[in-house]
Formats: C-alpha cells, sequence, structure tokens
C-alpha cells in the first residue's frame, strides 16, 4: 500500500499545538479541506484504544460523511497513530524546534481517489490546522526594531 506524507511549518509551541490537534472544539474550527466545508462535531478520546469520530459536511447540505480511527500509539508533544475503519494506519509526528513546530502526516492511501488529489485533500486541512492555530494561539506581540 502507497504512502503518502504531507508537512507543514507552524510558528507555535509544540504544547499548543497538540492541544488544538486533539481538542474537539479546536478541531472543528479547522478541519476541513476547503470553504464550502465544515466539522459540525468532534469526539475525541486520546488515548490508546480510544476513538475519535469527526463530522465533515458540505455547507450546503449536499454531502457528509465521518471521519473516524482508533488510536494506536501515542507519545505527547511528539507523536499519535491510529487506524481508521478501513485498516489503513496514520501517523503524525510533531518536531519541536524553540518557538515553532514542523508536523508530519504520514498516511496510506485509499484505492478509490488519485493519490495528487488524496494528498492535496489532507494538505489543505493541514495548513487551514497551521492557519487556525498560528492566527488563534500564536505570538501576536511584535518586537520593536531599534
Amino acid at each position: 500500500m502507497e504512502q503518502i506524507k504531507i508537512e507543514t511549518h507552524i510558528n507555535v509551541r509544540v504544547e499548543t499545538i497538540w492541544n488544538a490537534y486533539n481538542s474537539a472544539e479546536d478541531i472543528m474550527q479547522w478541519n476541513h479541506a476547503s470553504d464550502d466545508w465544515h466539522c459540525t462535531s468532534s469526539v475525541n478520546d486520546l488515548r490508546i484504544g480510544g476513538k475519535f469520530k469527526n463530522r465533515m459536511e458540505a455547507k450546503d447540505g449536499s454531502m457528509g460523511f465521518d471521519f473516524e480511527g482508533t488510536y494506536t500509539a501515542l507519545d505527547p508533544f511528539k507523536k499519535i497513530a491510529y487506524v481508521m475503519p478501513d485498516g489503513r494506519h496514520v501517523e503524525v509526528s510533531f518536531h519541536a524546534k524553540k518557538s515553532a513546530t514542523d508536523v508530519t502526516v504520514i498516511f496510506d492511501a485509499e484505492s478509490e481517489n488519485p493519490i495528487d488529489m488524496q494528498r492535496n485533500g489532507w494538505q489543505s486541512i493541514l495548513e487551514n490546522f497551521r492557519s487556525y492555530v498560528e492566527n488563534t494561539y500564536g505570538n501576536t506581540q511584535t518586537v520593536p526594531s531599534h
């Protein structure tokens, strides 16, 4: 099974990023691939063997689906791994770099959609996450230059 890797750099501390990635309230704010979709509900039991379920819906009500999985590994502020109901595996890594964090997601591709489409969709969600975290929790203080 082919794996797809996506990544982003976020100018926020890893502790804040970890909390925003795993808080149901935050997830509902960022977990969509485009502006015509939204995440209407999120349940997250963050523990090995725990499950999550995020409801993704088109804003016009035309379609929706549950994105869900069961956690298989957790290393706080470093790694999350889960398996989806169809058996595909996902690993999310958080690499702290002082006041910034690199987030990498590696996931098993599914066979229904082209690889590029899958990569672009997941990357869009990750970029929404980056933008949300930086805008909501980022350091808004500017240091005067002398």
